[in-house]
């Protein structure tokens, strides 16, 4: 099952050992079979909906499915996931990597422009990089720069941005140390973080990315137009080096977050693209216009465990055992998604050819008498005669709602409590989680990249990702092992270990893991989106 994580893993591990030089025609085979070029433009305009406002358009802050969906298509990094999802040279015209496996050198090919003209240098990537590690920028995707020499330590205040190995050699020229062989590291680079910054635009407005008259990015599309909370824009960017390649003159970018009214403007016209509703899957999921692809990311529950009642392991453990995952798949989000027992997605291979999921197990299962049970011993521990108030918070979304409305039901029938539901909208609940301000709230995750160490590491101790207030040492140490571990058969075991705490301390529950369900219109072809969570543009047509 999901065999595309086995594949591009293979394909890393192989540029790794070799150490060579990457193909350096790689993304500029324009010709058909005839030998005739395939470059010009559709002057369609692909009709998309976003469904709510980016976050933010700079590459190290905008770290959600609703940014990168826009900067993925903006932005370029050294390496970019193809159409089978694998990494491959983009910015980058090679890649040499050392022996050793921790020293990678990237050459950036000269025909690399910024939208507005400029070149595009190793100088750009080096600024970009280590502003995304910089503790001033308070980037949520620092996290990924932590395999660089030196990044974490800059990035937690203990060093300085001279420490971090990443240099500038000459203009075209990027060398980047790393703490040790890390053979996914091509596949972490592709994600919108690790994109360049023009350093010029940059330096001279801090705010660049804010609006469609300064933004300068280096992908296939430019940013034409964007009317806030309402449209972007993108044309195609004549300055891509891969130019030829990218068909679609325009890129239209809708912002509804309602399903039903996004199907409705399927149905009309003015989308080519929508998810279907839930209460219309029985009969939509059948129809032609159908595709279901993978996608490696979960929807889950976190605890504050640094609120009543949730500092008891006990209370958190029965209120994630009263839960019914299957219910809630089959009868309330309806998309054929599977129930989450772990929080890591299947389709992750180890060493010995075992799927992650399958040999982790079901870690967390519903188990309404075990949850009464459980709810009782940790009242008494805590000498509660009647369980606080508790309040379970989700960002607006018609799904996200109709699950908080299921657990609520499932609490109330289950375990006898009733749970006060407060939806608010993106940005606002966000920050709030961030800042521990909720008590129960709804998350979502997406892989940044295919290995089952990007789950893992989002729970160890002051982690951006974190958001519970949960530390545990022998987590911790497990995820730092496992980044440092070249065997890859002990790497897998403590990643195993790591979360078998996770699920038995239990700061998060998890729902279900995600599939990517679309309606899309017959003349519409080529969209490529990638299970790690990116839209992909660049090979879509419009007839």
């Amino acid at each position: 099952m999901k065999k595309w994580l086995t594949v591009l893993l293979s394909l890393v591990v192989v540029v790794m050992l070799a150490a060579c030089t990457a193909n350096e025609s790689s993304g500029n085979d324009n010709e058909s079979e005839d030998g005739e070029e395939s470059g010009g433009s559709d002057t369609s305009t692909l009709l998309l909906n976003n469904g709510t406002e980016p976050t933010s358009l700079d590459p190290p802050i905008g770290f959600d499915a609703a940014s990168w969906n826009v900067l993925n298509n903006l932005m370029e990094g050294m390496t970019r996931l193809n159409q089978e999802h694998e990494p491959e040279e983009a910015t980058a015209e090679s890649i040499d990597v050392s022996e050793d496996g921790t020293v990678y050198t990237f050459t950036i090919r000269e025909d690399a422009k910024w939208s507005n003209g400029d070149d595009v240098t190793a100088e750009d990537f080096e600024f970009a990089w280590k502003r995304l590690l910089d503790p001033e920028t308070a980037s949520p995707a620092a996290f990924l720069g932590y395999f660089i020499e030196g990044a974490e330590d800059y990035n937690n205040g203990e060093g300085s941005a001279d420490d971090v190995m990443v240099e500038a050699t000459d203009e075209k020229e990027l060398k980047v140390t790393l703490n040790a062989p890390t053979n996914y590291f091509l596949n972490i680079i592709s994600n919108p973080a690790f994109f360049p910054i023009n350093q010029s635009v940059a330096e001279e407005n801090k705010e660049w990315f804010t609006d469609a008259e300064s933004f300068v990015g280096n992908g296939p599309f430019s940013l034409d137009k964007w009317e806030k909370d309402s449209e972007m824009v993108l044309k195609k960017n004549e300055e891509y080096w891969d130019a030829d390649t990218v068909k679609l003159n325009e890129v239209s970018f809708a912002m509804v977050n309602d399903p039903n009214t996004e199907y409705q403007m399927y149905e009309s016209g003015d989308l080519d693209n929508s998810e279907i509703p839930a209460d219309l899957a029985d009969q939509l999921l059948e129809s032609e216009d159908v595709t279901i692809e993978d996608q490696a990311g979960n929807q889950f529950y976190r605890f504050n465990v640094k609120e009543e009642p949730f500092q008891n392991k006990k209370i958190r453990k029965a209120l994630a055992m009263a839960v019914n995952r299957e219910d809630i798949v089959n009868y309330v989000t309806k998309m054929g998604e599977e129930a989450a027992h772990g929080f890591v997605s299947p389709g992750f291979a180890d060493a010995n050819g075992n799927d992650f999921r399958e040999q982790s197990g079901k870690l967390v299962e519903f188990n309404p008498e075990e949850a009464k049970k459980l709810l009782e011993e940790g009242m008494e521990e805590e000498g509660y005669d009647e369980l606080p108030d508790i309040t379970l918070t989700y960002n607006t979304d018609e799904t996200n709602k109709s699950i908080a409305e299921a657990i609520q039901e499932m609490y109330s029938e289950n375990l006898g409590i009733d749970v006060t539901l407060e939806n608010t909208e993106w940005n606002v609940f966000l920050e709030d989680q961030k800042a521990l301000k909720h008590q129960l709230s709804r998350s979502s995750f997406l892989a940044d990249y295919a290995d089952p160490i990007n789950f893992l590491e989002s729970f160890v101790t002051d982690s951006s990702m974190n958001r519970t207030g949960w530390s545990n040492e022998e987590y911790d140490k497990l995820i730092a092992d496992a980044k440092e571990e070249t065997d890859e058969e002990q790497r897998f075991e403590y990643m195993y270990e790591a979360e078998k705490i996770l699920m038995e301390e239990m700061p998060i529950f998890p729902i279900h893991f995600y599939n990517q369900v679309h309606l899309q219109k017959e003349n519409v072809d080529g969209i490529v989106r990638h299970p790690v969570g990116y839209l992909e543009l660049k090979w879509a047509t419009k007839e």
